[in-house]
């Protein structure tokens, strides 16, 4: 689904984000980046948006090789991605239901069949109870599981995640990591950014590290530490 092999992102100026990144991530597994503070997760999953672009080395997605994606395939390779942010990005004068069907409508679906996965979507994340609610009227786990619904209501083969729990205490932050294990229990390959170890340590899943843009050994065990 993802593979890095010994891509480095250099800035103008010097300043090198990522050195050397080889790593691969299967369809349907899920895994967590972390690091310090600046060890270039966000970078990463920028290069897998294709928001930037490798100063070398090659890089795979869903087959893909980006540096042959051209301006016209773009929206068409990011649809087949589901992104998670930190502060959910939701439109508040719009209702739960506007918020989670605006990919579609984006994307051209005819209002029926828009309005079908918009209700799956919010089916999946226990909220389809309150699509006519606004967002400021959710809790902020409630809101995070609106982006989530977001994220996954065009069907991605993909989801990022970029600090999805940084906002949530822990009872909320498991329940979020959980959502995300039942997409990946259907075959959705999933990434997820986050510094917090003490949760994701807990979970048996692969940990990637990243340390002033260098990924230590590459890999981690589910469990395992990397001690920052």
């Amino acid at each position: 689904m993802i593979r890095f092999d010994e891509v480095s992102k250099r800035y103008p100026g010097g300043q090198e984000a990522l050195s050397r990144i080889s790593f691969e991530l299967d369809g349907g597994e899920l895994a967590f980046l972390t690091g310090h503070s600046g060890a270039g997760k966000s970078t990463l999953l920028k290069l897998i948006m294709h928001m930037e672009l490798p100063s070398s080395g090659q890089l795979i997605v869903n087959g893909q090789n980006l540096a042959k994606l051209t301006r016209r395939q773009l929206p068409y390779y990011r649809r087949a991605i589901g992104l998670v942010f930190q502060d959910h990005q939701l439109l508040f004068d719009r209702s739960v239901f506007d918020n989670v069907a605006l990919p579609l409508l984006i994307a051209g679906y005819e209002s029926r069949e828009a309005a079908r996965r918009v209700r799956a979507a919010l089916d999946k994340v226990g909220l389809l109870h309150k699509e006519n609610q606004f967002p400021i009227a959710l809790s902020t786990g409630e809101q995070q599981r609106v982006g989530i619904a977001r994220a996954v209501v065009n069907k991605p083969a993909l989801i990022l995640a970029d600090e999805p729990t940084g906002n949530l205490d822990p009872a909320l932050s498991s329940e979020i990591m959980h959502l995300f294990e039942q997409f990946s229990g259907v075959g959705v390959s999933v990434l997820i950014a986050s510094h917090d170890l003490n949760l994701i340590s807990s979970m048996d899943h692969r940990m990637l590290v990243l340390d002033q843009g260098r990924m230590g050994g590459g890999q981690v065990a589910a469990g395992a530490s990397d001690g920052t």
